[in-house]
């Protein structure tokens, strides 16, 4: 099982490119830049990492955050991440990233989208990555932000496939962003957003209806309300869901207790993801694995989740059939008949 959680080929379609920032990194940027950190060690800024809401982490996700200020910083912290992941199987990513964090504090959009896309580029030439850029909207910020946040990508769309909406959910609910999706969907970009994390099952119907989302990231509150189960496996409305992040933000007391089977034999377009890798203890592979282990997942169900994540990506269906035969070599060479 082991082999299979790290050696199955695998698209990654929840992951916010800041949080993938180890704290050994984290100590080189500040040194780098001069920015001052409120921890004297990389073994303290670990131990600070115990959350017990969504919100909790966002405090010292944002302050971590902080040590990113220039176009290389964006991309030694991408190149870390994938050269990490090209180890795991990963064949495909589409990352989110959140410039209001950046802007915020005076670092123009485009070092933040250049520096990532060169590493992006680097990936796809060196690594055999290819990839999609998500730009996320932080929620807890007004529409009207949100909206200039968008104005700003305009001369980089090119660049950025879809548009998404992340950070605190709770008392921000999808409805409150409609205008600024559907000038995004203008535009051209697809649409995305996190819902029925900490949120409510409602928040899910109005990221479908309102903001014509193509996916749910998280979305595991849906399990509540038994009209949206029936709709998401009918549609096959993509989860990317994030089992250790689910855990250690308290969404469910343990991995044992994570709903992820349930929806898969539910019949629904499941993907495992890592959402903070750096914060929440593993990346995808440790994702599946840990899945494995602790709902007994068979080979089978394994092999079903990876394949879900490049049917739920935003590929051609050319590229998509291209990985999911990679898939079948996989599974011919490495599973008993």
């Amino acid at each position: 099982m082991n082999t299979l959680a790290r050696g199955l080929p695998k698209a990654e379609l929840h992951m916010h490119i800041e949080g993938s920032l180890e704290p050994e990194l984290m100590f080189e940027l500040a040194r780098r830049n001069n920015v001052p950190l409120p921890y004297a060690s990389v073994e303290e800024v670990r131990r600070a990492y115990v959350f017990h809401n969504l919100q909790s982490f966002l405090d010292i996700y944002y302050a971590g955050c902080n040590v990113l200020r220039h176009e290389p910083d964006f991309h030694d912290l991408t190149w870390a991440y994938l050269q990490r992941v090209a180890a795991q199987g990963v064949r495909h990513v589409e990352i989110f990233f959140d410039p209001q964090t950046h802007t915020a504090r005076g670092v123009s959009f485009e070092t933040v989208i250049s520096g990532i896309r060169r590493a992006l580029l680097e990936g796809q030439q060196r690594l055999g990555i290819s990839f999609h850029l998500i730009m996320c909207f932080l929620r807890h910020l007004s529409a009207e932000a949100a909206m200039e946040t968008l104005l700003q990508a305009l001369p980089y769309k090119a660049w950025i496939i879809a548009v998404g909406l992340d950070s605190s959910e709770v008392g921000h609910p999808p409805e409150k962003f409609r205008a600024v999706f559907d000038r995004a969907r203008d535009e051209g970009f697809l649409t995305v957003a996190h819902a029925g994390e900490e949120g409510p099952p409602d928040y899910i119907w109005q990221a479908l209806d309102l903001l014509k989302v193509r996916r749910i990231d998280h979305g595991v509150r849906c399990i509540e309300d038994e009209r949206l189960l029936a709709r998401l496996a009918a549609e096959q409305v993509p989860l990317t869901v994030c089992p250790l992040s689910n855990v250690k933000l308290r969404v469910f007391p343990t991995l044992a207790q994570h709903n992820l089977k349930k929806l898969l034999d539910r019949g629904l377009c499941v993907t495992v993801n890592s959402d903070d890798p750096a914060y929440f203890d593993g990346y995808v592979a440790e994702n599946y694995q840990a899945c494995q282990e602790a709902l007994r997942l068979s080979q089978q169900g394994m092999v079903r989740l990876a394949k879900n994540s490049f049917q739920a990506s935003f590929l051609s269906t050319e590229a998509k059939h291209g990985l999911l035969a990679e898939v079948d070599d996989f599974v011919a060479k490495h599973l008993p008949v």
